[in-house]
């Protein structure tokens, strides 16, 4: 057990996630602008200003540069055939003590391919193995169905249904909450 996740975890898929640098900020712009009207719905930050580079090397840049000091590890997926970043994953410690919340985008050209759910079920197990995490986290609006079909396939469990303020346009308003707990997490039921 460690207490830091790894920087970079090697997908079975042809991917691999690794964590992002101030070097990435024009790939993620790029991926984020490409795919904006498919973020629009379900991403509250999925506007024009996140498809600028400047921004995304600002973004990227106020990110901690010591990793065993940071509550947030941004992971890009990247393919790894060509180096493209095909999506933009997250664990964050903002869910309380022990818990990790994991978030996830994918370039709208990379939906449909169980992409996600290989990146998800990496991160679980990586979380999981990390001293102190107990639970791992998965949230997102009822209306997202291929993001709540995620956490379904990785075993997690539906926690609770928070009601909030859509922050998106997409979105209802009923936040899922999915947990994994400590146990282990079996494989994913399907890759799609």
């Amino acid at each position: 057990m460690t207490a830091v996740p790894p920087a970079r975890l090697d997908l079975e898929n042809d991917t691999y996630l690794r964590w992002l640098t101030v070097d990435d900020a024009d790939a993620v712009a790029r991926a984020v602008g490409e795919s904006l009207e498919h973020l629009k719905p379900w991403m509250p930050w999925a506007d024009a200003r996140s498809a600028d580079p400047k921004f995304q090397r600002a973004r990227l840049r106020n990110h901690p540069h010591n990793p065993g000091q940071s509550d947030e590890w941004q992971y890009g997926l990247f393919d790894k055939s060509t180096d493209a970043l095909v999506g933009g994953f997250g664990m964050m410690t903002r869910r309380g003590p022990r818990t990790f919340e994991i978030g996830y985008w994918l370039h709208v050209d990379a939906g449909g391919r169980g992409l996600a759910t290989a990146a998800a079920h990496a991160l679980t197990e990586a979380g999981l193995e990390l001293i102190g995490i107990e639970q791992m986290i998965i949230v997102c609006d009822e209306a997202n169905a291929r993001s709540a079909a995620i956490p379904q396939r990785l075993g997690y469990t539906l926690d609770r249904v928070e009601a909030r303020k859509p922050e998106a346009p997409g979105e209802s308003g009923r936040m899922m909450f999915w947990v994994a707990e400590q146990t282990s997490v079996p494989p994913p039921t399907t890759t799609r």
